[in-house]
């Protein structure tokens, strides 16, 4: 039995998993027809030669750029596909236009491996003002910053990918460019899964984790009038995945997205109500968080190591889950998280099987 009508649909859509895949956040189960849609351009390239294929497929190709785009809130001709999130953030880095020793503001949820960019950057990290305990930028703190002083731009993970928070992105936006800064958006972890449209100068984000397309395309758009100056060049252009990836969304606005976010923010709750205290384990976003990625720490005095030998025994009796630790979102701490991503098709018993588990780990 699932969380409702559309978990049942969702599930029915694919392959029967061999484990309780609870770990959207690292790569969601792509649908049959994303799958057939991969496999059929491959056969189409093999059988027609790749650019006669890709030539024969232009008009889906558009139409796939124009669903992703009204997803994030930009035009098709503003996207750009890469093969990662990440490649997408190094080819917009290594083209901006900055002056030297840049500044950029993030929040504490900032992804490690993005911090690690700007490092190789010589760029000067700030993070901006926390309004409450769990980490969720305090708009208007952050104006009165802006007052006095402006960075070269703001660069925010919409969702983290060692917490469920979901940062208000839109106000953010919003008194940065009434400041005259623009705005950088990470959405690995929140297109498919929380709206998008954001009015950012820039937004990326990979098509693997909410949205259940295929691994290796990443996308990026950026606004014709934004301040930031770049020249992103064509890179190679894996023309299967994007058309799996233009199956994908439109799949997912075929569901409706209000349905689908609405949907996420649920099963986040329910799932946060039924582990929270479990064995001494705490869930460290608020109950009502609009997302489906839940962080639970661990009692105390664990170590990380401890951690990913939950997530190993985990996997044994057939739960995936992932071991977050602190690499992820090093300015949020250094502990390690165990981290609960459900999509759609998870089932209560899969959350009862969990609660079961980490209740008599490690006593």
């Amino acid at each position: 039995m699932y969380c409702s009508e559309l978990g049942e649909q969702w599930h029915a859509a694919r392959v029967e998993p061999s484990i309780g895949h609870l770990d959207a956040a690292s790569a969601g189960r792509s649908s049959n027809a994303v799958i057939t849609t991969l496999h059929e351009h491959l056969i189409r390239e093999a059988r027609n030669g790749s650019y006669i294929a890709a030539d024969e497929r232009a008009e889906a190709l558009e139409a796939g750029r124009r669903a992703l785009g009204s997803l994030i809130g930009h035009r098709a001709e503003e996207i750009v596909f890469r093969d990662s999130a990440r490649s997408a953030l190094r080819a917009l880095l290594n083209t901006m236009a900055l002056p030297l020793s840049p500044t950029v503001w993030v929040a504490k949820n900032e992804f490690g491996p993005n911090l690690l960019e700007f490092e190789r950057r010589d760029f000067a990290v700030r993070t901006m003002p926390e309004g409450d305990v769990y980490g969720h930028v305090d708009v208007d703190s952050l104006e009165n910053m802006l007052q006095f002083e402006q960075p070269d731009f703001i660069h925010v993970c919409h969702i983290g990918s060692a917490s469920g928070l979901v940062q208000p992105v839109a106000k953010i936006v919003e008194v940065a460019h009434n400041a005259g800064v623009p705005v950088i958006v990470d959405m690995a972890q929140s297109v498919g899964h929380v709206p998008t449209v954001t009015g950012a100068d820039v937004v990326y984000g990979t098509s693997r984790k909410w949205l259940t397309g295929p691994r290796g395309v990443g996308f990026i758009a950026i606004r014709p009038d934004s301040r930031i100056d770049v020249r992103l060049l064509p890179s190679e252009s894996f023309i299967a995945g994007q058309l799996a990836l233009s199956t994908a969304v439109a799949e997912f606005l075929d569901i409706g997205q209000q349905r689908v976010y609405t949907e996420l923010a649920g099963i986040g709750r329910i799932a946060r109500e039924r582990l929270h205290g479990i064995g001494s384990w705490e869930v460290m976003e608020p109950v009502d968080e609009p997302s489906a990625l839940v962080t639970l720490a661990p009692p105390p005095g664990w170590r990380p190591a401890d951690v990913q030998a939950a997530r190993d025994r985990l996997r044994e009796i057939g739960l995936l889950v992932t071991a977050a630790d602190s690499w992820r979102a090093p300015l949020a701490g250094e502990d390690s998280l165990l981290r609960i991503s459900p999509h759609l098709d998870v089932r209560p018993e899969q959350l009862d099987q969990l609660a079961n588990a980490i209740r008599t780990m490690g006593y």
